[in-house]
């Protein structure tokens, strides 16, 4: 299931993360590859544990958890704390999948990566090359949102980062271990969270197919969800 969600940060969101980030200090991308995106992957981050990384990190966090959007798509039960990337002309990082378990260095706080998420925080026309690939069974779906934009997509999917060739592309990523782990369960718990509000928003929330339709969907969260 890949969703984009609009507007996750707005404009001034972005403006206060892109403040404390931008004068930090960067570091090699690979601080924090496994063996595998060590070998693809060209850019500069972040250090997990400094103040910058933190501080905007609780931004971005405070924020996921007033969408209502993100909820429905990842139904999360953790989040990785959120890391930042900067890709400037010739960076890159070729095909990988996402390590199965992240285990945040320097603790015992470890997410089962069921979700991978890239926030765009560059607007799209301030640099060329740079987007999110992601192979899935339709093809390669090329992703390149507004600043401010998020994007959910299964960890297990094979993805890249086409190399930049002007500007500089700027995001957030992390992971989401979801209560409900399977992918094609979340799709249909997704789609009837939106048919259930689609329904409310016409006939009202208290119209017996609005009360069924709802029932229908925790009864089904109950089936699936691994809290």
């Amino acid at each position: 299931m890949l969703i984009a969600v609009p507007g996750m940060l707005d404009a001034g969101g972005v403006t206060r993360v892109r403040s404390i980030i931008d004068d930090a200090a960067w570091i090699d991308g690979n601080a924090t590859s496994g063996h595998q995106s060590a070998l693809a992957k060209q850019n500069v981050q972040l250090p997990e544990a400094s103040a910058e990384a933190r501080e905007a990190g609780a931004l971005v966090l405070d924020a996921l958890t007033i969408s209502a959007e993100f909820v429905a798509a990842a139904l999360p039960a953790k989040v990785y704390p959120p890391l930042f990337s900067r890709y400037a002309p010739g960076d890159a990082f070729a095909n990988h999948v996402d390590a199965a378990v992240r285990l945040r260095r320097g603790s015992d706080f470890r997410v089962r990566s069921d979700l991978s998420a890239t926030l765009f925080l560059e607007p799209p026309d301030a640099y060329d090359g740079g987007e999110l690939v992601i192979e899935d069974l339709f093809g390669e779906q090329r992703i390149k949102l507004a600043a401010g934009d998020l994007v959910l997509y299964p960890a297990s999917s094979v993805h890249r980062v086409a190399p930049i060739t002007r500007g500089r592309r700027v995001a957030a990523f992390f992971w989401i271990q979801s209560m409900v782990r399977d992918d094609g369960a979340r799709r249909i718990l997704f789609d009837l969270d939106r048919s259930v509000q689609d329904v409310a928003g016409r006939l009202g929330a208290d119209a017996d197919v609005t009360i069924r339709l709802t029932g229908t969907y925790h009864n089904l969260l109950r089936r699936w969800v691994d809290a």
